[in-house]
């Protein structure tokens, strides 16, 4: 389809990004705490980020790499 966009994961950004998405659920419906992440959860995830953004066309910021 021409509208899919398509990222591939290594299994440890997955993980966190399931961890995210869950425990922000969680928070929602329940109030639970959000758990800080790891410095090498937010590196990967930022660069999880940093790449949908490019699929959806989203305009970079300044400190993108590929400028």
């Amino acid at each position: 389809m021409p509208d899919d966009i398509v990222l591939r994961l290594d299994r440890a950004t997955a993980e966190d990004l399931y961890v995210a998405l869950y425990e922000a659920g969680e928070h929602i419906a329940a109030g639970a705490p959000i758990t800080p992440p790891t410095t090498e959860e937010v590196e990967r995830l930022g660069s999880f980020l940093r790449d949908l953004a490019h699929a959806l066309d989203r305009r970079c910021s300044s400190y993108c790499d590929h400028l």
